[in-house]
């Protein structure tokens, strides 16, 4: 059997790292990822290598239909190594993996909402030439044309993401012009986070048909309009039995240097969006509350009415790497709930 494998991977552009994919045509063999084959690219055009020792190994970590090409086509996800098979600098992954297996136990899982915002050449989709639109207020989940724009390239996006298998959980309009957000999970932290680099890619691959970019500069108008973030909902098995495992972890966060480990993490610009506005805290402040959109981090009203559930972060930048975040919210958490007994 002949198919096509896009094969992707995270490159090594700072400070934010970029999604690369190029083709394979593989002529035998079979789609399932332990069938796959690794391959290699030039690290020297990626930020990943120099050019006197350029070659880097591209290892398949995950695998999904292709629902751009369709047929036996698939999508396949790569870890980056060195060619000793050790991983990266820029590999991210590989340090999640490692805190996930740490804290399997704690059955960790994740929903992660991720905001972008539509770009037609220089300008935020839906604003005027050389103008601004009306203020932020209708946009938030509206309907019509006179408040929302981009719904086709939102919706193929939406059929592709279902297509190729991922964990999509739902899709709305933001509060500003052009700005949507897609959420996936909940998932353990592995698969949500590989999931949404695909999806990302997805929602890159399926804009340019439409002559549109997607970003996700997390604060794409500078002014009074809001930013664009990646809110994290987080949860392990006690904190989905127990209101006390939910106030520990929320506590955790806050803890020492735990505010600024994690804030300098979660995506470059933070400060940015960050502001105490537009439904944020402050950067370098750290707090939580319940049905709180401005603080660090919320406990949905329903959580506390039910004494379990989640927390959400809503701390992380839309261009935040997933491995990264949940690598940090699962090793603070999970450390803080085994010491209190709370497993």
């Amino acid at each position: 059997m002949t198919f096509k494998a896009e094969y992707i991977w995270i490159d090594g552009t700072e400070p934010t790292a970029k999604l690369r994919s190029k083709t394979k045509i593989i002529v035998s063999g079979g789609t399932a990822l332990d069938e796959l084959p690794i391959w290699g690219f030039d690290g020297s055009s990626t930020n990943q290598a120099k050019g006197h020792a350029s070659d880097r190994v591209l290892k398949p970590v995950f695998v999904c239909p292709d629902p751009i090409r369709g047929g036996d086509d698939i999508l396949v996800l790569c870890e980056v190594l060195n060619t000793d098979m050790t991983p990266h600098e820029s590999n991210t992954r590989a340090a999640l993996a490692e805190v996930s297996a740490k804290y399997a136990a704690q059955e960790p899982i994740f929903g992660i909402e991720q905001e972008y915002t539509f770009f037609e050449g220089d300008r935020p989709l839906g604003f005027p030439v050389g103008g601004f639109p009306a203020a932020q207020g209708g946009y938030y989940c509206g309907v019509g044309s006179d408040e929302i724009f981009g719904r086709d390239v939102v919706e193929a996006h939406l059929e592709n993401c279902l297509t190729a298998g991922l964990g999509i959980s739902g899709i709305n309009a933001e509060v500003m012009p052009g700005q949507w957000e897609f959420q996936v999970g909940p998932l353990a932290p592995l698969t949500v986070s590989d999931q949404l680099w695909v999806a990302r890619w997805l929602l890159y691959r399926t804009a340019e048909d439409f002559k549109v970019s997607a970003t996700l500069d997390p604060k794409p108008v500078k002014g009074d309009w809001n930013g664009a973030g990646a809110h994290t909902n987080f949860s392990t098995k006690a904190m989905r039995e127990g209101y006390d495992a939910i106030i520990t972890a929320a506590e955790s966060l806050g803890e020492g240097s735990k505010p600024l480990d994690h804030v300098k993490n979660y995506g470059a610009g933070i400060d940015d969006r960050l502001t105490g506005l537009h439904e944020t805290a402050p950067w370098d402040k750290y707090s939580y509350g319940v049905s709180d959109r401005g603080a660090s981090v919320r406990i949905p009203w329903q959580v506390e009415q039910d004494q379990k559930g989640y927390i959400e972060d809503r701390r992380p930048n839309a261009n935040v790497d997933p491995y990264v975040v949940t690598r940090l919210l699962v090793d603070t958490c999970c450390e803080a709930l085994e010491k209190a007994g709370q497993v």
